[in-house]
């Protein structure tokens, strides 16, 4: 076994030498080793490539001299591993003539190298053998194109969220990240000459689509315009700098929907990833959605519900069939989600007079949404409050969310498709936990806070946004008898000023609309307002628009179901 990192490494050269190439690709649990021997900013999939390595049975490795970490990663394991081979390649970021001689030089340097370490010789037929098994013929690259509509760009990307993204879709995607790529695209030479196939190798290797490392980068572009390409998911790596510059590209000029995600090499945040990614996916089958002209068969009266079930409280609203709320209810999600659904659930049953059997849909939103039973399938709450804020007030265009534990933008169509969206849902900052934690710091309820906020009359900056740090900053100027109110305002500016950063990275678009328990503290309202210059729009019940927009999916997806 012959352990590798990067697209770029020749594969052919080590089945060649009767080698079985390995991808090393794993996820990390922790940093715990990478912490200690390379510096906090390092890329982290060189930590995490560190955490998998280090104390590994791998005998051999090679790794390509790309980027500043993996030469520090190369540094660290030549160090501290017990890996008996450990091999840098180094690697030209052209594609000229020149390079492709550089190319083989290393390609030559390293068999060399090989050949004396491990008394093997480079078998010239198999190392043929394997490029064209290798080799990609045009036609079959251009129907993997055809055949895929969501392409995966950006940093490298593991194997699990790729395996997420396909479980989302419901199909195979094109992944052109550094680790979806490995063969060549090209005919099988037939050179009996070393020195002339190992030159055409080199020119194979940089001929595959080139990584943000390589000078020209132009192809990128093409291979999106020129192919049916319907919709972008773009991976960047924490503390890898070469590809958000290509994203703020790709936005701003080419008109197919993208998706930016950050992943960190771990398995945390893939529930909130996992939000994210559906909600794309569900922005792009809105565009593709079949109109239904009439009606057959349905029941002169019925109701649907929609739960919402967030990670403070689950909200239920239950519909008749003219889109008229019967009832809702909202409740403690507890400390299982299913329990908050089922009391939620009965709670709005027991208002409506209604049984669970005269619920003919159920559509469940929000975070706890896999783990609703009786639910018959379930959306994001991105989409929900999306199509919750166009049923009550169709001039809306940007609706703002701030919920229990995360804050969300999202800016609507004139028929109320999803445009674009951004969240915050890496920490509790600025959301009601936040205020939650900030009211009991002030001893004062929520309620008391929202008023308070109002009727400030010095101007405190609350400089922190992480709650633990803000909480000591409220702290603090309790100890300087500063006044409630006055610090109360300076937490809402706060969140505001948050809130505004979310809203410029869509684009501000009138009129506004704010969801979420936290519409209902008019301090932050105001607040929010000063800084947009611009009246928010609230309903009576905000706290229940994910639910109403499921509930309103509920009865969208009963009805198809007898449209002719």
């Amino acid at each position: 076994m012959f352990a590798y990192t990067c697209k770029y490494a020749p594969l052919s050269i080590l089945e060649a030498f009767d080698e079985v190439p390995i991808k090393i690709n794993h996820i990390a649990y922790t940093f715990d080793k990478a912490d200690v021997l390379m510096h906090p900013n390092i890329c982290t999939y060189c930590k995490s490539l560190l955490e998998n390595l280090i104390d590994c049975n791998s005998d051999q490795l090679i790794l390509m001299n790309c980027c500043d970490s993996m030469r520090r990663l190369y540094d660290v394991l030549k160090s501290k591993s017990s890996i008996k081979y450990l091999y840098m390649m180094d690697l030209p970021h052209k594609n000229n003539c020149c390079s492709r001689v550089l190319l083989k030089e290393s390609f030559m340097k390293f068999i060399n190298n090989y050949e004396k370490f491990s008394g093997k010789k480079f078998n010239i037929e198999k190392f043929k053998l394997s490029i064209k098994n290798h080799i990609v013929s045009n036609s079959s690259y251009k129907n993997n194109f055809n055949n895929n509509r969501i392409a995966i760009l950006g940093g490298r990307c593991d194997d699990s969220l790729v395996n997420m993204i396909e479980n989302c879709t419901g199909s195979s995607v094109l992944n052109l990240t550094c680790t979806g790529e490995n063969f060549i695209l090209d005919k099988s030479p037939d050179f009996s000459n070393m020195n002339e196939l190992i030159l055409w190798y080199a020119e194979a290797i940089l001929s595959q689509t080139p990584c943000m490392r390589m000078s020209d980068i132009s192809y990128r572009k093409k291979l999106i315009l020129s192919n049916n390409i319907s919709g972008i998911i773009y991976n960047t790596v924490k503390f890898c700098d070469y590809y958000s510059f290509e994203y703020a590209s790709i936005k701003k000029k080419i008109n197919i929907p993208i998706l930016k995600i950050e992943t960190d090499y771990t398995n945390q945040s893939r529930g909130q990833l996992k939000t994210r990614i559906e909600a794309f996916i569900e922005r792009l089958k809105d565009k593709r959605k079949i109109r239904y002209k009439t009606l057959s068969n349905l029941e002169d009266n019925y109701y649907v519900a929609g739960i919402d079930s967030g990670s403070t409280s689950t909200n239920i609203v239950i519909l008749d069939k003219d889109k008229n709320i019967i009832s809702y209810s909202i409740v403690s999600t507890g400390a299982k989600s299913i329990y908050g659904a089922e009391a939620a659930l009965d709670t709005a049953l027991e208002k409506a007079d209604l049984s669970k059997d005269n619920l003919k849909y159920i559509v469940s939103t929000g975070y706890g949404r896999v783990n609703i039973p009786f639910a018959n399938e379930n959306v994001t709450e991105i989409t929900c409050h999306g199509i919750a804020a166009h049923h009550l007030n169709p001039s809306i265009r940007t609706v703002m969310d701030i919920g229990g534990q995360d804050s969300k933008v999202i800016k609507l169509d004139e028929k109320g498709n999803i445009k674009d969206f951004a969240m915050n849902d890496k920490c509790a900052a600025g959301t009601g936990r936040f205020l939650d934690m900030m009211a009991r710091t002030l001893q004062i309820s929520i309620d008391e806070m929202s008023r308070e906020g109002l009727h400030w009359e010095e101007e405190l900056k609350i400089t922190n946004m992480c709650t633990v740090f803000a909480e000591s900053e409220v702290v603090s100027l309790i100890a300087e008898n500063k006044e409630k109110c006055d610090i109360i305002h300076g937490l809402n500016d706060s969140i505001a000023s948050k809130m505004l950063s979310l809203l410029n990275r869509v684009g501000k678009e009138d009129a506004y609309m704010m969801t979420g328990g936290v519409a209902k503290n008019l301090g932050v309202v105001k607040a929010l307002e000063k800084k947009l210059k611009n009246k928010i729009f609230i309903c009576e019940e905000p706290q229940i628009c994910g639910s109403l927009g499921a509930a309103l999916i509920a009865l969208k997806k009963y009805e198809e179901a007898f449209s002719i």
